[in-house]
């Protein structure tokens, strides 16, 4: 926004690529990628992506359909982050996260989060609570471990649900 907030509306990790813009041809976005947890990755200029695009018809097939399944995972998030209650929206947070990193263990904060889920700090505290008391995660000062995966995954909103059908389309996890 203007006044510099952000608001997190997809999640990129293992599976796939930001850049969308480039990809279909577009030369600019307003959107910003942040990198919320360390990883390995690489970096490709535009036009290197263009030109390698139209020789490539498939990777273009690839890319666009990966295209369209971010955007769906956008608009689930955007329903989330507006239907769903702090906790849930936070277990959607954190399996979709986990799905892309492929650890127990996130390097969040609290802090972090709230900027992701569009909400205060003292609310995501209070969701983490609660989700710590139920033994699904536990916390401390900058990081997040999930312990219970099945029983996180069954207190999740049908917004997860979804997204991973999305995924599924792509034969992703």
């Amino acid at each position: 926004m203007k006044d510099g907030k952000t608001a997190e509306a997809g999640i990129v990790g293992n599976e796939g690529f930001t850049g969308t813009p480039a990809a279909v041809g577009l030369s600019r976005s307003p959107l910003q990628a942040v990198v919320q947890i360390t990883g390995d990755g690489f970096r490709v200029g535009v036009a290197a992506l263009q030109n390698t695009l139209d020789s490539t018809p498939h990777l273009q097939l690839i890319l666009s359909r990966y295209a369209v399944v971010q955007g769906m995972q956008v608009a689930q998030t955007a329903a989330c982050n507006r239907l769903h209650g702090i906790e849930q929206r936070l277990v959607r947070w954190l399996l979709m996260t986990q799905d892309r990193v492929d650890a127990e263990s996130l390097p969040i904060t609290h802090d972090f989060l709230a900027t992701m889920l569009g909400t205060d700090r003292p609310s995501v505290s209070l969701a983490a609570g609660v989700l710590q008391k139920k033994k699904l995660i536990e916390y401390a000062r900058g990081a997040v471990k999930i312990v219970n995966r099945k029983k996180l995954e069954d207190s999740a909103c049908e917004c997860y649900g979804i997204t991973q059908q999305y995924n599924g389309e792509l034969g992703l996890k």
